[in-house]
């Protein structure tokens, strides 16, 4: 059976993941309808869902890819808050040590978003599948793309009965993820598979959701204890993340060697003994465990430099972690999908549906976002032993002692501060970090003495029964 080609404009979003359904909210404006394909049941309500085992981890939606979100949904913002998500101001809300020391928590720059992953997939999913122009074909395969080198044309599905169809497109979008076969179905049309690279630093996160004290269950900062990729061995990090429902979500992490275990009380042990300072174990004394440990590896930087082929269809993009994934420990893969399908959606409107050369184009554009995420992730991965075959390079080197001393500074100098978490939030490029201002006051250091311990309130501690 198939849907054949009409004058009547259609798109098709190959995954129902967050990058895909916010794809599918940018195409609404161009297609007259838009047919999400997604392989398995997506649930009605918050609930996990199946193939997304990073679900049960921290997540965050920095201010960056929460504009974006915005633009895209407007008001999902608040029915976030509504569903007992909170919004947390960087850096004010936020206690972190990095290498080079603990932050101040200076005045408000960006923002972050923080609520279990279902519950934040499960509103968006609810504001764009209530889109008459978007319909849902869930349990069914995508077997792969129709078309020539030169264009796509659909693709081939396989539904849950069995049954084959092929489904006409003017324009494809693969957001199917890790797991994206992108790369095979160029293949089969005849092209070359596009440059890759992997990072990989061998981390494992090991997560378990708390209920908080009581007192700290309406307010709590988050609490991030990051590892140094400097220091010999392997790396050890920890967050604290206050969530929906009075609840706190804490992961950790370690890289190979030093792997964070599966066990209840040995992953208190590793948060009190492991980590560079015990203060998510201090604070878990009075927090009330409610799920057992959950265990990911899958977690290594990788990259398909579709943008720099030499040759690309017509009629075919591929963003989210089909594109590029993330070591999700910097929490930039929702805000990256984000912005992502918010240059789709620009580009398209810049240049028109069906114009010549369009899907190169949109592929140059959502490079943009990756490429900022993608050297935030990898310039620290990479010092971590077997994260590539080579090694960090001298621009690696020289690179990171920059950014040591830019951190450093910002540890004690509020307008750097702002200049890194304008950055971090992804609300602004990397450049910025080589203003010449930026330049000298990394040269001068810090301006206020380190800290020398977590910069927690009373009042906090208080609330978390310390």
């Amino acid at each position: 059976m198939s849907d054949q080609p009409s004058s009547v404009r259609s798109a098709v979003v190959l995954g129902g993941s967050l990058a895909g359904l916010l794809a599918a909210r940018a195409l609404t404006g161009f297609a007259d309808y838009v047919t999400v394909v997604e392989r398995d049941a997506l649930p009605d309500g918050p609930e996990p869902r199946r193939n997304l085992p990073q679900a049960r981890h921290a997540h965050m939606l920095w201010s960056g890819g929460a504009r974006a979100v915005e633009e895209l949904v407007p008001g999902v913002g608040e029915s976030l808050l509504d569903a007992g998500a909170h919004r947390l101001a960087v850096t004010t809300d936020v206690v972190a040590l990095a290498p080079q020391g603990w932050f101040r928590r200076w005045p408000e720059s960006h923002h972050v978003y923080l609520c279990g992953r279902d519950l934040l997939d499960a509103t968006v999913r609810a504001r764009i599948l209530d889109d008459e122009r978007i319909e849902l074909a869930d349990r069914t395969e995508v077997l792969g793309l129709e078309g020539t080198d030169e264009a796509v044309t659909g693709v081939r599905l396989r539904g849950a009965d069995g049954s084959r169809r092929t489904l006409h497109a003017d324009l494809v979008v693969d957001a199917t993820g890790r797991a994206s076969r992108t790369p095979h179905w160029l293949r089969e049309l005849g092209l070359p598979e596009p440059p890759r690279r992997v990072v990989d630093s061998g981390l494992a996160y090991a997560s378990r959701l708390y209920r908080a004290p009581e007192p700290a269950r309406r307010a709590f900062p988050v609490v991030n204890v990051q590892a140094d990729p400097m220091a010999a061995g392997p790396g050890r990090a920890g967050v604290l993340m206050p969530v929906e429902d009075g609840c706190w979500l804490v992961s950790l992490s370690g890289t190979r060697g030093s792997e964070p275990p599966t066990d209840g009380v040995e992953f208190t042990r590793f948060a009190r003994e492991e980590l560079r300072h015990p203060v998510i174990a201090e604070l878990l004394a009075g927090a009330e465990a409610l799920t057992d440990v959950s265990v990911t590896r899958t977690t290594s930087n990788r990259r398909h430099y579709y943008e720099r082929m030499p040759a690309w269809p017509e009629n075919l993009t591929v963003i989210g972690d089909a594109l590029a994934a993330y070591n999700p420990i910097y929490g930039h893969g929702m805000s990256v999908a984000a912005q992502s399908a918010l240059a789709l959606r620009d580009v398209i409107a810049r240049h028109g549906w069906g114009t010549p050369g369009l899907s190169r184009r949109i592929q140059k554009a959502v490079a943009r976002p990756v490429s900022a995420a993608w050297d935030l992730a990898t310039s620290q991965d990479i010092f971590y032993t077997g994260a590539t075959e080579q090694g960090p390079t001298l621009r690696d080197r020289l690179l990171a002692a920059y950014v040591g001393r830019l951190m450093r500074t910002a540890t004690g100098n509020g307008r750097i501060a702002r200049r890194v978490t304008d950055v971090t939030s992804l609300e602004r490029g990397g450049q910025v970090l080589l203003a010449p201002s930026v330049l000298l006051a990394a040269a001068i250091g810090p301006l206020r003495r380190p800290l020398t311990g977590p910069p927690l309130r009373p009042e906090e501690w208080k609330a978390a029964g310390r």
